[in-house]
């Protein structure tokens, strides 16, 4: 709830992702620690944190963009 963490239904645990609120153009990096969001057409679930960090609080859903930084395992993310 307090740290930058998010669910995501595929990518592997540990997955570091930039989640970037359209609206406003605020970004945060959160870690992939759990499984969601199951809600038709949501892509990703964020702790109360990087919402907060994101200002969408008080709308509770929001269009965003997610970038891969880290996979995982370890491996770095590299747009071909």
């Amino acid at each position: 709830m307090n740290a930058l963490t998010a669910a995501h239904r595929t990518f592997p645990f540990g997955t570091q992702v930039r989640v970037t609120n359209l609206a406003n153009g605020k970004a945060v990096v959160a870690r992939v620690n759990d499984r969601g969001p199951f809600k038709e057409g949501r892509l990703i679930d964020l702790s109360l944190r990087a919402a907060r960090e994101l200002d969408m609080i008080s709308s509770g859903t929001a269009k965003v963009r997610i970038e891969v930084i880290r996979w995982g395992d370890g491996t770095l993310y590299h747009n071909q």
